[in-house]
């Protein structure tokens, strides 16, 4: 191998549905027992490219801001990059500090970072993707529910911030679907209609068609209300 190149391992790339790869990492939050430490709680795992650059810094500033909302959903935040933990600590340091984004300033992040400098993790998660870069992981988000399992992909460029305000909502629709036993349709937000799982006989068919409680546009696509309070009780606004 040439100097300066980076070995990367082909591993399978993880799937939805799958069990969430183990491993353990030292993180700004101490070491932590990946999935085993979050049993019981949603998380949201997610890499950057690097420490001190301005989409990151913007992204981290704004989960930082959010992470309240995502604790009323049970779930977490693990953060990654293959920097190592002191560049982790300063640049935190220097968020907290110095930096001001949308009205959001002396910020703390508090929840965990990895430091991931061996690419061991990136590489698990499939964060490493060489058409992007050898040597920095691409924004890769994973949803990964109470048991481990992950639940969403999704993989963004170095080049494209996320949008925080959709992560928040996938969490939410997945626990609604989880919850009410239901789908939701395009560009879903809480209290608008969901859509009832496709009639699995003629009878039940017909029997929506008929209903005053269920909207069938046709015997395939059925729709309910599903009112934002009863999300917010049964969801957002649950005791643990």
């Amino acid at each position: 191998m040439e100097e300066g190149q980076t070995n990367i391992v082909a591993r399978p790339m993880p799937k939805i549905g799958d069990k969430a790869p183990s491993f353990k990492a030292t993180t700004t939050q101490g070491e932590i027992n990946f999935p085993t430490d979050y049993r019981g709680s949603w998380v949201i795992l997610f890499s950057h490219p690097a420490d001190f650059t301005p989409v990151c810094t913007s992204e981290f500033m704004t989960f930082a801001h959010m992470e309240k909302d995502f604790a009323k959903l049970n779930c977490k935040l693990v953060g990654l990059s293959v920097d190592g933990l002191y560049s982790h600590i300063a640049w935190l340091r220097t968020i907290k500090e110095k930096i001001e984004y949308k009205g959001i300033r002396n910020i703390e992040v508090k929840f965990p970072l990895i430091e991931d400098i061996t690419m061991e993790v990136a590489n698990k998660y499939g964060m490493i993707q060489p058409g992007e870069s050898n040597t920095k992981a691409v924004r890769a988000v994973f949803v990964i529910d109470p048991k481990g399992i992950i639940r969403t992909i999704i993989y963004y460029p170095l080049s494209l911030g996320r949008n925080f305000s959709e992560l928040y909502r996938i969490v939410l629709a997945l626990q609604t679907a989880d919850k009410f036993a239901i789908a939701t349709p395009a560009n879903w937000q809480p209290g608008d209609d969901v859509i009832v799982p496709t009639a699995g006989s003629c009878g039940i068919a017909k029997e929506r068609m008929a209903s005053k409680d269920i909207k069938c546009h046709d015997w395939f696509f059925c729709t309910k209300k599903l009112s934002k309070g009863d999300i917010e009780t049964k969801i957002i606004q649950r005791k643990k």
